[in-house]
């Protein structure tokens, strides 16, 4: 059975930082894209990073420059380290995994308030 557990959301002030982890099991993790989502209230669910290997990310541009997506094969995990974080980036972040199957996880929620 496929799992994505995500984790490291919370509450953060403007500006500041969190660590999102999303661990993966039930699958082979080198076959996945993996890709980090979010959904704020009200709004749809959005692409926000994938990575496809250690040399190979992508970023909306909303996020270019403040967020770093990154993995660990051994621990069948994938990061989403964010930085100067905004009110606007207030949402469930979703870990997915797409390969012959897409996979989501539970979510992890974020928000940037003072």
């Amino acid at each position: 059975q496929v799992q994505l557990v995500e984790s490291g959301g919370g509450l953060v002030q403007p500006g500041g930082s969190l660590r999102l982890s999303c661990v993966a099991s039930g699958l082979r993790f080198s076959r996945y894209t993996m890709r980090w989502y979010r959904q704020a209230p009200g709004k749809e669910r959005e692409w926000v990073a994938t990575i496809t290997g250690p040399d190979n990310t992508g970023y909306a541009d909303f996020v270019k420059g403040r967020f770093t997506i990154s993995s660990e094969s051994t621990k069948n995990t994938v990061y989403l380290q964010m930085t100067s974080l905004k009110p606007e980036d207030t949402a469930m972040y979703y870990c997915n995994a797409f390969g012959v199957q897409t996979y989501w996880g539970q979510g992890t929620q974020v928000t940037v308030s003072s």
